[in-house]
């Protein structure tokens, strides 16, 4: 019995290895650019006399039915369906913008830009070229496309409903916008690579020059400069904590589980001698992650992978979802406050809200995944006020942190800073 039970298990393992690499064969390509429809040859359109073109996002996750089933469908269709957007030129954007320098973190293309009134943009590229996140093992098995295929999990367009939602809950957001960038001579040296892409053009959450629609803005700086303002005036520095809680349980609503620390920038504002930070959430890239196929589902056990949460009715783990930015700033703070922020989102975000915000998509776009996604975003606001107090409870038993926060490695910081933001204020 044993014997059978073993051989079976081996038959199991064997049929599953001929399945995924026959999944991953399809392509050998981390990274391609978008498609411009109906145009075959791209360096002879005068994009000049357009306002807008037809793009796909990308062919790259085309996908048979074994590879669906090993690595599930995502939101392949999403990026392969054509949707109209405007063209833009860098030297006509808000009467002529600059490049400023390329940025990026591990899987986006991006170029820095400055507008005449010194106000901070970035391009983020839709595609994503993961190479940098491949590690030499997967390399050497010949399994990249287990990397590059995850993407599809990702909504190319998710970070524009994610904006909209977030202007219904009063959340200050970076208000990304989808264009395209043809070949120009502002791109400079950087044309090669930057131009004939589909980008996400989105405020900075660093800026010299305030965008938001708050007053008396001093500065819009990342965390590691609010550190530095917490240490230079420890009795006048706070943070907007209601909007932080609520900026939080926001990202509960919309699965985002990516949001460490490098994703928040901080609107200061000065009032009456004190300086009070208000969070601007970026990078949405992993809005409404929606996980499926037999490896992403394996992947995203919580015995496997804890903080890679997909996106479903239900939150089943919340530990995952609680970062080191998380304890600290909010750790300790009244179960209270999160019960009232969750209320007041459930009252933002009606259903009526959540269904006409699909009207930031395209209909192609939203047909395709609007009424799932709503649909899951109602089921978590719900629960939200129960999710809500989990979250709290998990923040306070992970407790202070005992390492420096990403991102501030450098800094001369207080050991009472590191623990958490507030704990410099009981020295």
């Amino acid at each position: 019995m044993i014997k059978k039970l073993v051989y079976f298990i081996v038959l199991v393992l064997i049929i599953f290895t001929v399945l995924m690499y026959w999944s991953v064969s399809s392509t050998k390509k981390t990274f391609i650019k978008s498609d411009l429809v109906n145009y075959d040859n791209v360096n002879a359109v005068n994009f000049k006399s357009l306002d807008s073109v037809m793009v796909t996002a990308s062919s790259l996750y085309k996908a048979d039915e074994i590879k669906t089933l090993i690595q599930g469908e995502q939101y392949r269709q999403a990026w392969s369906t054509p949707i109209k957007v405007p063209v833009m030129f860098l030297d006509t954007l808000f009467g002529g913008v600059v490049i400023l320098k390329e940025g990026g973190g591990k899987q986006t293309h991006s170029l820095k830009l400055m507008t005449k009134d010194s106000i901070e943009l970035t391009l983020r590229g839709v595609n994503k070229d993961p190479k940098k996140l491949i590690p030499e093992v997967v390399k050497t098995l010949g399994l990249e496309n287990l990397i590059v295929d995850g993407i599809s999990a990702q909504h190319p367009y998710g970070a524009i409903l994610a904006a909209e939602l977030a202007d219904k809950a009063n959340l200050l957001n970076t208000k990304p916008k989808v264009v395209f960038v043809p070949k120009q001579e502002s791109l400079g040296r950087y044309a090669d690579k930057y131009s004939n892409r589909l980008y996400l053009l989105e405020y900075e959450t660093e800026s010299k020059t305030n965008w938001t629609n708050l007053e008396n803005v001093v500065n819009t700086i990342d965390t590691e400069d609010l550190q530095e303002l917490k240490l230079k005036y420890p009795d006048k520095v706070f943070i907007n904590k209601s909007e932080l809680i609520r900026a939080r349980l926001f990202d509960l609503l919309i699965g985002d589980w990516d949001r460490h620390t490098k994703q928040w920038g901080w609107a200061v504002q000065k009032v009456n001698g004190k300086y009070i930070a208000n969070p601007i959430a970026g990078d949405r890239d992993n809005a409404f992650f929606n996980l499926e196929g037999l490896i992403p589902t394996l992947l995203s056990n919580k015995y496997v992978v804890e903080e890679l949460r997909p996106f479903e009715n239900d939150i089943d783990f919340m530990p995952g979802l609680v970062y080191p930015f998380d304890r600290y700033f909010l750790i300790n703070t009244p179960k209270a406050l999160f019960i009232e922020q969750a209320k007041q989102l459930q009252i933002m975000l009606n259903d009526s809200v959540l269904e006409d915000a699909l009207n930031v998509w395209p209909d192609s776009i939203s047909e395709l995944d609007g009424k799932e996604i709503i649909n899951k975003i109602k089921s978590r606001r719900d629960d939200l006020v129960d999710y809500a107090i989990a979250f709290k409870i998990s923040i306070d038993e992970k407790g202070k942190l005992k390492e420096r926060l990403k991102g501030s490695e450098d800094l001369d910081i207080d050991s009472k800073l590191l623990e958490c933001f507030e704990c410099l204020d009981s020295n």
